[in-house]
């Protein structure tokens, strides 16, 4: 059962409604293996950051209320609930397991209204050596809740907060609905509904939706034929949801311009060259460069006493993990527009702290070159057969056994997810942040920078404990853009 945390924050919700889609027939959507393995995880918590518009709050949720009920109609899977069927042996025998699928029937999503008294925009975008305030928390609905509890939950739900002198949209988004490329795809179509309705009316002959539609069918590995019931060997599925207290975390938002990743990829490049690994160093992107700095800096702010000088091996062994989209590596491949999860987890080999820390930038970007490349159809095919023939099929893809800490290290979202695209009228946003959903020590979440020309924004999570050695870290500030020292 969701249980909503109550603590003291400045934020003040003033109303909520529910939005619902216009009707169309009931549809039921069978979960695949993707999605049911998010059912024990938290909603997405994205949010983004707007200077004011020109027009009052009670009017912009008006705005955002009618564009959403026409995006609704084209993504009417997210207006509706999660539904569980129990299968029995005969109509009188016990239950053998359950399916769960998506009950289109247009219960709606939630839209809040909420200002925070006292709240600007500096006090929410702020400088790389000071952590992100904790009020940013508050700006996100559902608190607390896990995907399963989308049975009674909306499969969405929007806070937008009023601050001092601008407005934060703040989304919770269930993600046994959706990865978060179909989630960003619907924010985007959303957005650009919005604007629509927003322009002159001499512009209305083009007032044509640019964004493709989804592909609503989910896949199957038989062929690509529509998802059949997955059957999970349990007779009730609420006690496999682990509902895990809040770890105490400190975060940061660091930036990475795009020069500062050329080098950080071409210094990979050399170390893999003259370690004679040309394939490897030929290969080498952006993404593996960056995942090898963080990965080595977090392990290193971890394990303080092991230098790469170290006659000492560290007996746990570390690794890094990072989410990887699935449509393009299927033969055939799935649009872009498929709307589902469609992503799996990868880990890169085993290493002790010490090994990894004396092998180096190049060895750490080519163990996550590895990685990606194994990740083939075949792979994503024998993953998915595998966790349907498993007999406790994995529910927790993105929960970390023991609520992270340790020697987790996860790298999440994507500088692929067109954040900055979301432009619902007024301007695009001038931040993006992200909610409790999904926060463990040794999380890292990936977005586009703002400015574009492939900079990234890396929101870092960590133990106390462990952020104040990250931010001492001289290889790690010599490369965040500007490079302002942590304190």
């Amino acid at each position: 059962m969701y249980r909503t945390m109550v603590s003291p924050s400045p934020v003040r919700v003033l109303s909520r409604r529910t939005v619902k889609p216009p009707p169309r027939p009931r549809e039921h959507i069978q979960l695949t293996t993707w999605d049911l393995s998010m059912l024990d995880g938290d909603y997405i918590k994205k949010g983004l950051l707007f200077t004011p518009p020109p027009f009052s709050t009670p009017h912009l949720v008006d705005h955002l209320d009618a564009s959403l009920a026409d995006a609704l109609a084209v993504y009417y899977p997210v207006a509706g609930r999660l539904s569980t069927h129990r299968h029995r042996r005969d109509a009188i025998r016990d239950v053998v397991g359950c399916s769960v699928s998506i009950d289109c029937a247009g219960q709606g999503a939630e839209l809040l209204h909420a200002v925070a008294d006292d709240v600007t925009l500096s006090d929410v975008i702020v400088p790389p050596n000071a952590d992100v305030p904790r009020v940013v928390r508050s700006f996100f609905p559902l608190d607390a809740a896990a995907n399963y509890d989308g049975h009674e939950l909306p499969l969405l739900a929007v806070q937008v907060t009023e601050l001092v002198d601008g407005v934060f949209v703040g989304f919770a988004y269930n993600h046994a609905l959706s990865d978060g490329t179909s989630c960003w795809n619907f924010l985007n179509t959303w957005a650009e509904i919005a604007r629509l309705k927003l322009s002159p009316p001499g512009a209305k002959a083009t007032r044509v939706l640019k964004l493709k539609p989804p592909l609503i069918q989910r896949w199957s590995p038989d062929h690509g034929e529509a998802a059949a019931p997955i059957v999970l060997p349990y007779a009730d599925l609420a006690p496999l949801v682990q509902r895990q207290p809040a770890p105490e975390l400190r975060e940061r938002m660091l930036h990475f311009s795009s020069e500062s990743l050329t080098k950080l990829k071409e210094q990979a490049r050399r170390e893999l060259m003259a370690a004679r690994d040309e394939d490897a160093a030929a290969a080498v992107t952006k993404f593996q460069a960056l995942a090898s700095l963080l990965w080595r800096c977090v392990t290193r702010a971890r394990h303080r006493h092991v230098t790469t000088t170290t006659t000492t091996t560290t007996t746990k062994t570390v690794c890094a993990s990072f989410a990887v989209n699935d449509r393009s590596r299927l033969r055939p491949p799935l649009p872009a527009e498929y709307f589902g999860n469609c992503v799996d987890l990868l880990t890169t080999e085993a290493v002790s702290a010490s090994k990894l820390l004396a092998r180096g930038h190049g060895w750490a970007a080519g163990a996550v070159g590895r990685a990606v490349a194994a990740h083939t159809d075949a792979a994503v095919r024998a993953c998915t057969t595998a966790w349907e023939e498993g007999k406790k099929p994995m529910v927790s893809m993105l929960r970390p056994a023991g609520g992270g800490g340790g020697d987790v290290f996860v790298m999440l979202s994507s500088p692929r997810f067109d954040v900055y695209g979301c432009d619902f009228g007024w301007g695009k946003p001038v931040a993006v942040r992200s909610g409790d959903g999904n926060k463990f020590d040794g999380v890292v979440g990936l977005f586009p920078g703002r400015e574009g020309g492939g900079s990234i924004e890396v929101e870092v999570a960590l133990a106390p404990q462990h952020m104040a050695v990250l931010e001492q870290d001289d290889e790690l500030w010599a490369a965040v853009s500007p490079g302002a020292r942590g304190r």
